[in-house]
């Protein structure tokens, strides 16, 4: 039954009763149409059998006071079935031209849509939580979606730059294998009388619209189980483990938190899957360092080559070295750059690796080297590189 037919339609009427009639005359009133058109008194009478349906459909609604109420207020908001037209009637001024089934999202596209002014899905969607059933007499278990999974995974810091596939193995809420996830050892669950199978309770919000609440007797599942699953405890949920091939793409650093769609745990009755959260933990590497997308290498130098200038080989994060060429007169911690070196960025391209030129010195001489710095000593004894340290301190 659509919100439409539950507005529009005159459950009163269709039973015979006044809208102020109690329980007792409106289940009077039930069990005399009913015999009267029961489909085993009216064989062949395809009439009768409609009008039994109504009766039926009515009596589901009138004699249940939740839902009875839900439909008086309904039916008090739009007019007893619909908005009608204002002052002046239809096309004059103030007239309301408002069709029932566009209202509800039965008809067709609505002037500026979602986004502009409409109601995108219709008024259905807000009144959703109070006429969510099915037909006469049915109702329709809400799909849940499946909880969020946080997870966390170590990596060498090789795999962090490059990518890599790695087990998981995850434990989280999935349906009790048991019962077969309807929370009954036998299978046969039946509706829950709190909230009739929708999973969720109204409450009153004023001006004639209700809210809704998950409803805390069958905990928002709109079943109850008749015998409860040794397993699961009637909830039909149980812990499962299961391992995950996971992909981790290339150019995560450490303490990364990867959002992995669909990849949580189950969901409930048709409900999606939650989403799989990974915190990325990455390894130190003994020689190269990260910087974003950049990697960084300290590469120690002689004494001469600083000075004089040349070709250095320099190692790179799983690839063959490049060779750098040193400009004479290098000085300790100067920084080059080798392009294409780095890290892989988003978009496939890589970064570049950054060499930091340090200038290494010696512990232990030999008399030929010794004997060379000597002499290198006295060539530069008139040089001081200190001085304009100096003179910059007293402010010269």
């Amino acid at each position: 039954m659509s919100t439409k037919d539950f507005v529009e339609k005159d459950y009163y009427k269709v039973l015979g009763v006044p809208k102020d009639a109690t329980e007792a005359e409106i289940k009077k009133a039930y069990r005399k149409l009913a015999r009267e058109y029961h489909p085993d008194a009216n064989t062949g009478d395809a009439k009768a059998e409609e009008r039994f349906k109504e009766i039926s459909e009515a009596n589901d609604v009138l004699a249940d006071p939740k839902r009875r109420k839900e439909y008086d207020e309904a039916r008090a908001l739009f007019g007893n079935g619909g908005f009608r037209p204002g002052p002046g009637g239809p096309g004059g001024t103030g007239s309301f031209n408002f069709d029932l089934g566009d209202l509800f999202g039965g008809g067709g596209p609505q002037p500026g849509g979602p986004g502009a002014g409409g109601f995108g899905g219709g008024l259905g969607d807000v009144f959703g939580g109070l006429f969510n059933r099915t037909g006469a007499g049915g109702t329709r278990t809400q799909p849940r979606r499946g909880q969020d999974i946080e997870s966390e995974v170590t990596l060498s810091f090789t795999e962090a730059v490059d990518g890599a596939t790695v087990p998981l193995r995850m434990s989280s809420q999935a349906p009790c294998k048991a019962c077969q996830g309807t929370g009954d050892k036998n299978g046969t669950p039946r509706v829950c009388p709190t909230c009739v199978g929708t999973g969720q309770v109204s409450r009153g919000g004023g001006g004639g619209f209700s809210l809704t609440d998950p409803c805390v007797d069958c905990r928002g599942r709109g079943l109850i189980a008749q015998d409860p699953c040794d397993q699961c405890k009637g909830s039909g949920r149980a812990r499962s483990s299961r391992t995950m091939q996971v992909r981790i793409p290339a150019g995560v650093s450490d303490g990364q938190r990867i959002r992995l769609r669909g990849k949580g745990a189950p969901g409930e009755t048709g409900g999606p899957a939650g989403d799989l959260y990974v915190v990325v933990h990455v390894d130190a590497h003994p020689v190269f360092g990260r910087k974003g997308d950049n990697l960084t290498v300290t590469v120690p130098v002689t004494f001469d080559e600083a000075a004089l200038g040349g070709e250095v080989r320099v190692p790179t994060l799983g690839g063959p070295p490049v060779t750098l060429k040193l400009p004479a007169g290098t000085p300790s911690g100067r920084t080059m750059r080798a392009r294409g070196k780095g890290a892989v960025r988003k978009d496939g391209t890589r970064g570049d690796l950054l060499v930091t030129i340090e200038v290494a010195v010696p512990t232990e001489l030999n008399d030929k080297a010794r004997e060379a710095l000597e002499t290198y000593r006295e060539a530069t004894a008139d040089e001081d590189p200190r001085a304009e340290l100096f003179q910059a301190a007293k402010g010269e």
